[in-house]
């Protein structure tokens, strides 16, 4: 029979919500996880979490701000964002046509804009950041989640490819970054005749 303390695999991240308040009462420890979850030149930690903190400021005031935070026996992820709103107006700036059933899932209100998906290096093999994004993406009864990066945040993107998104195209704004790659991740079931996946889930209804 064996005897003494027994081997145990890699602890299971546990998902928690958290409300705008929350999120800024953990301002400090997130930066601190973005800066240890994201390659930066030397020197540059810096810049980068103050970027993170003003992204994160901007972030909270927007209506339906929603964060979701990986835990083990300490920060190991977060995600957050907020619906995009009805009217349109955040793709402004989009180059080319829109496709006309992303057009029609913003207009009805099932896209969600995710703004930022950080997870600790020791947790990037393990599945959690899919696990974040479609957990926060379910919450809010999305069929579709949307981001937009800044061209020249090559890792990010390269990120968000492996977690399953797609780039549909740029969006040109100012001030700010000169362009911004816009990518979607697609809920719907891909078929024959919806091949991207852009179509409205039942499933996903939100709520009026």
């Amino acid at each position: 029979m064996r005897t003494g303390p027994q081997p145990s695999g890699p602890s299971v991240a546990r998902l928690r919500r958290l409300n705008r308040w929350q999120a800024e009462g953990m301002r400090e420890d997130l930066a601190d996880l973005y800066v240890e979850s994201t390659s930066t030149a030397s020197g540059a930690e810096y810049r980068g979490r103050e970027d993170f903190l003003t992204r994160l400021a901007a972030d909270v005031r927007q209506p339906g701000f929603s964060m979701l935070v990986a835990e083990t026996t300490s920060l190991a992820g977060c995600v957050f964002g907020f619906p995009v709103g009805r009217d349109g107006s955040w793709w402004h700036g989009f180059r080319g046509p829109l496709p006309q059933n992303l057009e029609q899932l913003t207009a009805s209100g099932h896209v969600f804009s995710i703004t930022a998906i950080v997870v600790h290096p020791h947790e990037r093999h393990r599945g959690l950041a899919g696990r974040l994004q479609e957990r926060l993406l379910g919450d809010h009864h999305a069929s579709l989640g949307a981001a937009l990066l800044d061209q020249d945040d090559h890792a990010a993107y390269s990120a968000f490819l492996s977690w399953g998104w797609q780039q549909i195209g740029e969006v040109h704004r100012s001030p700010g970054p000169a362009v911004l790659r816009a990518l979607i991740l697609a809920l719907g079931e891909r078929t024959a005749a919806v091949p991207d996946g852009l179509a409205h889930d039942d499933r996903t209804q939100r709520p009026e």
